[in-house]
């Protein structure tokens, strides 16, 4: 089988280099969309902390942790809170309905816990030890805390909205449910790929679109439901979301092999030594050819083996050339472009100030081109 790449050439070039979705930001520049970025950021963290600070000690030191506000030893720490994509896609969906941003805010603060709390989780199962250049909150506070702060944030999620006590604040509820059970599916079948010696290119699209396009879906769509947008609206925002998602995860994929440990916090090629079916694995396994054969034994040997967790840096460097060599990195970035340009289109079909439109758009190039 040869994977083909449905668009035109993307640039990967070196260890870590972004790629790049073409021009299509207009007007706003990358100062504006950082600036967006950074509105989300500021206008959620208050309402988020006070949700926080709902949680029963030590559950919320535990979170305040996770969330970079305080080091280990409960010091004041101004720590990496993550990207803030959803949060500003949040307030962004508001404006898209016509409502002011702030409308979007109790949406905003609902995904980022539901997302919180699945890297809370993930963290656990996958033996990750370090996030945002911190230890996770399982090698900190050990397993059960990081389990039940998990579970505290995802129930902290539904309070937040349903407290509003409106009809938007039930139709957003039913949303982020939807999307929380569909990123444990993507989560299910994540972990399952990894015993399998095969996963063909659309499950692996699948469990992405699972695992990341649907709470970006949602982000992209909850403002606008808490400011009244009707659900046709709201569906196609979800769908720039969801692509946008897949766009994430790609380039998620790609960091996770090539990425730069200094940018994304995490070890050299994380995802090899996770056993992650992730894209450029499962397009370099189908592509065919010598360089995929000799990754398919290796991996399929990698399996069977117990001295995995003291491979060299050699060993998972030469994995991730025979993904390299055998196409899984140029079709994975292809493929990021061409769920940018998805999302993009996703767009046309919703009425808009002009300006949010643009936005939309350039905070779907910020997705695309990050080296973290």
């Amino acid at each position: 089988m040869t994977i083909t790449s449905t668009t035109g050439t993307a640039r990967t070039g070196t260890r870590g280099e972004p790629l790049n979705p073409g021009n299509h930001t207009g007007s706003v520049d990358k100062a504006e969309t950082v600036a967006l970025l950074e509105r989300g950021r500021t206008l959620s963290t208050p309402v988020l902390r006070e949700a926080v600070d709902r949680l029963a000690a030590p559950m919320d030191t535990v979170a305040a942790y996770h969330f970079g506000w305080i080091d280990a030893q409960g010091n004041p720490a101004d720590g990496d809170g993550g990207k803030a994509v959803r949060p500003a896609l949040a307030l962004l969906s508001a404006e898209a309905a016509g409502a002011p941003a702030e409308v979007g805010v109790p949406g905003a603060v609902a995904v980022e816990l539901v997302h919180n709390f699945s890297l809370l989780h993930d963290d656990l199962m996958d033996g990750d030890e370090q996030r945002r250049h911190r230890d996770t909150v399982w090698k900190v506070h050990g397993p059960a805390q990081a389990i039940l702060v998990g579970d505290a944030l995802f129930a902290l999620a539904n309070e937040v909205l349903l407290e509003l006590g409106t009809v938007e604040a039930g139709r957003a509820t039913r949303r982020l449910t939807t999307a929380s059970r569909k990123l444990i599916d993507g989560q299910a079948q994540d972990i399952s790929y990894e015993h399998r010696e095969r996963v063909s290119v659309e499950e692996c699209l699948e469990m992405e679109g699972n695992k990341t396009g649907a709470l970006l879906a949602c982000a992209a769509s909850i403002g606008a439901v808490l400011g009244g947008a009707d659900d046709r609206t709201a569906d196609q925002l979800e769908e720039y979301g969801y692509h946008l998602g897949l766009a994430f995860q790609a380039v998620d994929d790609l960091l996770g092999i090539w990425g730069d440990p200094d940018s994304t916090g995490k070890q050299t090629w994380s995802d090899l030594r996770q056993r992650k079916k992730s894209l450029p694995v499962v397009a370099a396994l189908a592509a065919g050819g010598p360089a995929s054969e000799e990754l398919a034994r290796l991996l399929a040997e990698d399996a069977k083996s117990s001295d995995f967790e003291n491979f060299s840096e050699a060993e998972f460097a030469h994995r991730a050339a025979l993904i390299e060599q055998a196409g899984g990195r140029q079709w994975t970035a292809d493929e990021a472009r061409r769920q940018h340009a998805v999302a993009v289109r996703a767009l046309d079909g919703v009425e808009m100030p002009q300006r949010v439109r643009e936005q939309l758009v350039a905070l779907a190039d910020f997705v695309v081109v990050r080296k973290r």
